[in-house]
């Protein structure tokens, strides 16, 4: 990220790390960087960092804002110039706005076990086996694995838990019986029908 450094005597090479977006730097507590020096204004400039670039604007302070030697109101920042704040001066050391994005490694599944008979084990639920596959990540997945969405008036969607895809059955998987129409063909008779016997000439 950007960075400063103050340069003039009593600061010790005190760095200033810039952060996205508007840094504040004055001799006030309400700034984010306080810079104690008389020459400085209570809330002498901004710097912003935004769209690639380091902005610095002067808020009219009273002794002024400096780029390598000359007065500004606004100007971009490079590195390697020298901003002065009244007269606290400042390396400009970097003008990096890029932001680090951290790798995070995603552990695969460890590969299905395949059974005697051909079908095979889910990954991630040793115990159970593989009934569907995600038609776009080619995942495969036991039924607890799949998401359902149930949808009114319409079939229940069978997503892919990792890209949220849709899964398709490859066997294995129990229909699960209309427990209505299994519960009426138990319990309900239908009444005996007679047909009459055609009657003799």
């Amino acid at each position: 990220m950007a960075r400063l450094i103050v340069k003039s005597n009593g600061f010790e090479n005190q760095v200033v790390e810039l952060h996205l977006g508007v840094n504040r730097l004055g001799r006030s507590s309400d700034n984010d960087f306080q810079i104690e020096h008389p020459t400085i204004s209570a809330r002498h400039c901004e710097i912003a960092l935004a769209g690639g670039e380091v902005k610095v604007r002067d808020c009219d302070s009273t002794n002024g804002t400096f780029l390598s030697g000359q007065q500004i109101k606004e100007a971009v920042l490079s590195t390697g110039q020298t901003l002065c704040l009244g007269d606290v001066e400042f390396f400009v050391e970097t003008t990096d706005v890029t932001i680090a994005i951290p790798k995070i490694e995603v552990p695969c599944a460890a590969p299905p076990v395949v059974m005697t008979d051909g079908a095979m084990l889910c990954p991630r639920h040793p115990q159970a086996r593989v009934t569907h596959r995600c038609t776009h990540c080619r995942e495969i997945l036991c039924d607890h694995c799949v998401h359902r969405l149930r949808r009114q008036g319409g079939k229940v969607l069978k997503l892919c838990p990792l890209c949220s895809h849709q899964c398709e059955p490859i066997g294995g998987e129990k229909r699960k019986r209309n427990r209505l129409l299994g519960f009426l063909q138990k319990t309900v008779k239908l009444p005996f029908v007679r047909h009459r016997r055609p009657e003799a000439d």
